[in-house]
């Protein structure tokens, strides 16, 4: 299937696709397993605006990111699946973040700082951002519904992909498609 998926890729390419289409496209060639399900937008689409606030209070928007591929990850407290990926996230920051890329979590709806605080440090993430949307405000101007959510944003700040439900980040599969997908575009 792998073959099958890279040999269309291959001749898409030949065929005089827009590169920068086609390297979205090489995400989606490796996305294999679990990640098979990742959505891949026609167009990529808009972002809001909707800020959200960091562990001090400072407002932070999906903007202040531009420049940099992002895996945007929507959790909760309160959300099994959420919790299981979290310390995929944080080994997935680890091996790729850079100038270049980043993994930017959210965490929405009812969870006290307190305790996302205990959480990071009970499982020893320190690469990933504490950022809050209490009201789950950006979570509905992104049109996500269940947790955990995943969106891929180019670094024009458009969203490309998203995937509903909880994936192994940090697995060979995800690394390799998140790497083909920043090196083609």
């Amino acid at each position: 299937m792998r073959f099958m998926k890279l040999l269309v890729l291959y001749a898409a390419l030949a065929a005089g696709a827009n590169p920068a289409v086609a390297g979205t496209d090489a995400l989606f060639t490796l996305a294999e397993g679990d990640l098979a399900a990742l959505q891949l937008h026609g167009e990529p689409r808009a972002v809001p605006t909707t800020a959200v606030t960091d562990a001090s209070g400072k407002a932070v928007k999906l903007s202040d990111y531009r420049g940099k591929y992002v895996l945007l990850n929507f959790w909760a407290l309160w959300c099994a699946p959420c919790v299981k990926e979290m310390p995929s996230l944080e080994r997935l920051d680890a091996a790729l973040g850079s100038a270049k890329f980043e993994v930017v979590t959210i965490t929405t709806g009812r969870n006290s700082r307190a305790a996302v605080d205990k959480f990071f440090t009970e499982k020893k993430i320190t690469h990933l951002p504490k950022l809050f949307d209490p009201k789950m405000a950006l979570l509905r101007a992104i049109g996500g519904g269940s947790l955990p959510l995943t969106v891929l944003i180019g670094p024009d700040g458009l969203e490309v992909a998203r995937f509903n439900g909880d994936a192994e980040w940090d697995s060979p599969t995800a690394q390799a498609m998140l790497r083909g997908w920043m090196s083609g575009n």
